[in-house]
């Protein structure tokens, strides 16, 4: 078994927005005359999509929300999100993902993005950093499918890169997903697909609890080194 792709999750593993999209749903809650409560974010959005975020903090009020009123929600967030970037002089792109890309590139893998984000904020944020290029697959928070925990987006992702690549016969156990919460690392391992844990947004030593390898930056990740344990792995399992 090789490592043949590596998907990577979006908010809070490429661009350090996580306090933007609190701050943004704590506006919208009190707009609808709700009050934010304190480490609710961490609880039900984080490493989730919108609409599963916020179907769950208006029913933790009470409020079960319509589709309808749902769509209209995460319209008015993604539209302040998208004035917040353009605001900023700088994206806050995560440091060391450059270097990752160059050396994966070089590597020959397939690389995508999974997340629970709008494909709009993603596409925004690829192109303001010139990354647009090196993901040919984005599997965005808007394509209809559940969001993370539930191993959907990550399936698809895997689907995607086979129909855009004939002969390539991807298989979950040879990618590599990197995620930087709870839901994320879950998604990924319930689609077969082992994960590198980046302690962007909980410590190290939970991380390592539950991904298959976890590091404090993405330029501690060292993927000679996950191959080399993959291919060992295949030969063992090869063997038994």
């Amino acid at each position: 078994m090789t490592l043949k792709a590596v998907l990577f999750d979006f908010n809070g593993v490429i661009i350090n927005d996580e306090p933007i999209h609190e701050r943004l749903v704590n506006q919208l809650l009190i707009e609808e005359n709700l009050r934010p409560k304190p480490g609710e974010f961490r609880q039900y959005c984080l490493g989730r999509s919108d609409r599963a975020c916020l179907a769950d903090l208006f029913a933790q009020r009470g409020r079960f929300v319509t589709d309808t009123f749902l769509n209209h929600l995460i319209a008015r967030k993604a539209a302040a999100y998208l004035r917040e970037l353009q605001v900023l002089e700088t994206l806050p792109i995560y440091p060391g993902l450059a270097d990752i890309i160059f050396h994966l590139r070089a590597a020959q893998l397939k690389m995508a993005i999974v997340s629970g984000a709008l494909r709009a904020e993603i596409e925004t944020v690829l192109q303001r950093a010139q990354l647009q290029e090196y993901f040919s697959v984005i599997v965005s928070g808007d394509a209809n499918l559940a969001s993370k925990p539930e191993p959907d987006s990550y399936l698809k992702a895997i689907e995607l890169l086979n129909q855009q690549n004939p002969g390539l016969n991807l298989q979950p156990s040879e990618c590599l997903a990197i995620e930087d919460t709870f839901p994320g690392i879950e998604s990924a391992k319930r689609a077969g697909i082992s994960v590198v844990g980046v302690a962007n947004s909980y410590p190290f030593h939970m991380l390592q609890r539950c991904a298959n390898w976890a590091v404090d930056y993405l330029t501690d990740l060292e993927i000679d080194r996950i191959q080399a344990t993959l291919g060992k792995k295949a030969s063992t399992a090869g063997m038994s």
